[in-house]
């Protein structure tokens, strides 16, 4: 009789072993396994934009070469109802439409046929080796970064200055099968500093994820959580307590909003962001940012 008890208490004893993770099993505890916190989604700025021209393909390639999963882009529309991927409305920073237009001053994006931009340089001001590198049509970098399986945090930039881009935007994500189940549900946010152009993407399209870009005050987040799932402000004004207030509200798709910090490009800026609980880094540098918070 006591020969099968303790027989049976060995078998017993062997199988929590089994159970067990090694450690634990080792030192005799059954204890829970510590919480994983996600790691922080990165996000290129512009494409790898330290690195490459911003808002090129050629930063798209860039951000794909460093790992990066996500890109960010701005569009805007020319003269004649093109969407170009463009982060100024003016063509002078990062094209040479100053020389190649002399006497179309003050050389804004709305001012010149989506032809006339495709003629501009839009890489040399960065560096010589990206001479002749043009500015994208939104069709061009939907396509882009389709190759590369990435992310798109798509920015309606300057929407006061386009009547009815964004369901024009709707409709060019729609031609080139970004609406489908796979891209909504976990590679393209549409963003914008302005909440009634994100009111309008949410009317159109309820099914799209959207991202208020800014730091709304506290007492504000019920309003926006109505129609935004992501609230993306600077890492300069942000504190824990905010980062908990936003993670607090519930967005319209029945989740917790998201926070996603702007421009970090340094690891010491990127550990503390992600301290604070962000949920996401947008990055001129992604490589570095994202190897910095690797850990997390």
């Amino acid at each position: 009789m006591h020969a099968r008890v303790a027989a049976l208490t060995t078998a017993l004893v062997g199988l929590v072993a089994l159970l067990l993770p090694a450690s634990d099993a080792r030192a005799g505890l059954a204890g829970p396994e510590p919480a994983r916190v996600p790691a922080p989604v990165v996000v290129a700025h512009r494409g790898a934009s330290a690195y490459a021209p911003e808002n090129t393909l050629a930063a798209v390639d860039e951000a794909a070469a460093r790992d990066a999963r996500w890109v960010e882009n701005d569009v805007q529309r020319t003269k004649d109802g093109e969407l170009v991927v463009i982060h100024d409305d003016g063509l002078g920073r990062t094209t040479d439409a100053e020389d190649v237009f002399p006497g179309r001053a003050p050389w804004k994006v709305k001012d010149f046929t989506a032809a006339e931009i495709a003629r501009l340089d839009a890489g040399s001001w960065f560096s010589p080796a990206y001479a002749g590198t043009r500015v994208p049509t939104l069709e061009q970098y939907l396509r882009t970064v389709e190759s590369h399986h990435q992310g798109l945090l798509l920015e309606v930039k300057n929407p006061e200055l386009y009547p009815g881009i964004e369901q024009q935007i709707l409709k060019e994500l729609g031609n080139e099968n970004w609406l489908d189940q796979r891209h909504l549900a976990g590679r393209l946010i549409v963003q914008s500093f302005s909440a009634d152009s994100l009111r309008t993407v949410h009317a159109l399209a309820p099914e799209v994820r959207t991202g208020l870009l800014g730091t709304p005050k506290a007492a504000d987040l019920p309003t926006y959580a109505r129609f935004v799932d992501l609230v993306n402000p600077s890492h300069t004004s942000l504190s824990a307590a905010y980062v908990s207030a936003v993670h607090a509200q519930t967005g319209p798709h029945g989740l917790p909003l998201r926070l996603f910090a702007w421009t970090v490009d340094d690891a010491d800026t990127a550990r503390t962001v992600v301290g604070y609980g962000a949920d996401g880094l947008i990055s001129n540098k992604p490589d570095v940012v994202r190897q910095a918070v690797s850990g997390h």
